[in-house]
C-alpha cells in the first residue's frame, strides 16, 4: 500500500483488514509526503508521478503480488491520473497495481451503480471539483456532505460517530451506493452497521482499496467480516 505521509487511519484498518488470512497473506506500507488537500499548486504538486513511482520501487523490494495506492487524489485530479500511475508502477516494478478511485471504478461499473451519494472531510473547492468530475461520467450525484477541512492529519481525528452521522444525513436521498471518499477518515469502521440500518451500500475507501488489492493479489476479500458488504462484493467481481 502507497500511503499520504500524515494519514493515521489506514494502516491499522487495513491490517485488522487482512488478519482473517494469517500467515497465508500481509501488508505493507510505503509513504510519501502529504499534509494538505486542496486545490493549490502546492497540494496538486505532491502528487508528481515520480515521487509515488520511487515509493513504488521500495514496496517492489518487498515482492508483493499488488501495489495499491490508497489515496482519493484522482477523484479530484481526474481518474486518468490513477491510471497513468498504475501503469507505471506496474512498468517500472513489473508488479500489477491498483488504486482507490480505479477500484470505485471498477465497482460501479459492475454492479450499474449511477446514482452516488458522497460523504468526505474535503474543503469546499476540492468537493465541487469531485462532483463535477463523477458528473461529466454520467454519475447522479443525489446528496454530499463535507467538512471543509484542509487536512490531511485531521482528517484521521473525526470520530466514526461523527462519519456516520454524515453517511446518516445523505442516506435519505436515495443513493444505489453511499461513497466515503477519503482513506485517512474512519468510514470502515461504522459501514457494517449503517448498511443494515440504511439498506444501502456504504464504500468506505480504505474498505473498497483493500478488497480490490486483495483480488487482484489473488486472495478472497469474502473472508474478511465486520467492515462493510463491499468486501463480499468483490469477491464476486470479474476483475478482467
Amino acid at each position: 500500500m502507497l500511503v499520504p505521509s500524515s494519514n493515521t487511519v489506514l494502516e491499522p484498518y487495513t491490517s485488522a483488514m487482512f488478519a482473517p488470512f494469517g500467515e497465508a497473506a500481509s501488508v505493507h506500507f510505503n509513504r510519501f509526503r502529504v499534509v494538505e488537500i486542496s486545490d493549490s499548486n502546492a497540494s496538486r504538486g505532491q502528487f508528481e508521478l515520480e515521487t509515488i513511482l520511487e515509493a513504488a520501487e521500495r514496496l517492489a523490494e518487498a515482492r508483493p503480488h499488488c501495489i495499491a495506492w490508497c489515496g482519493t487524489a484522482a477523484s479530484w485530479l481526474g481518474l486518468e491520473k490513477d491510471r497513468t500511475l498504475c501503469r507505471a508502477i506496474t512498468d517500472r516494478t513489473g508488479v500489477p497495481a491498483t488504486s482507490a478511485m480505479l477500484a470505485y471504478e471498477a465497482y460501479f461499473s459492475h454492479f450499474e451503480i449511477r446514482r452516488l451519494a458522497f460523504v468526505t472531510p474535503y474543503l469546499e473547492e476540492v468537493q465541487a471539483i469531485i462532483i463535477a468530475n463523477f458528473e461529466a461520467q454520467g454519475y447522479q450525484i443525489t446528496a454530499e456532505r463535507h467538512l471543509k477541512d484542509r487536512g490531511n492529519f485531521s482528517y484521521g481525528c473525526y470520530s466514526p460517530e461523527r462519519v456516520a452521522s454524515l453517511i446518516r444525513e445523505v442516506a435519505p436521498s436515495r443513493p444505489e451506493a453511499i461513497a466515503v471518499i477519503c482513506t485517512n477518515f474512519r468510514g470502515a469502521a461504522v459501514a457494517a452497521a449503517l448498511e443494515k440500518d440504511l439498506g444501502i451500500p456504504v464504500l468506505d475507501s480504505v474498505a473498497l482499496t483493500a478488497a480490490h488489492a486483495m483480488r487482484v493479489a489473488g486472495l478472497n476479500p469474502a473472508l474478511v467480516l465486520n467492515w462493510g458488504r463491499v468486501f463480499k462484493d468483490v469477491a464476486a467481481m470479474n476483475l478482467d
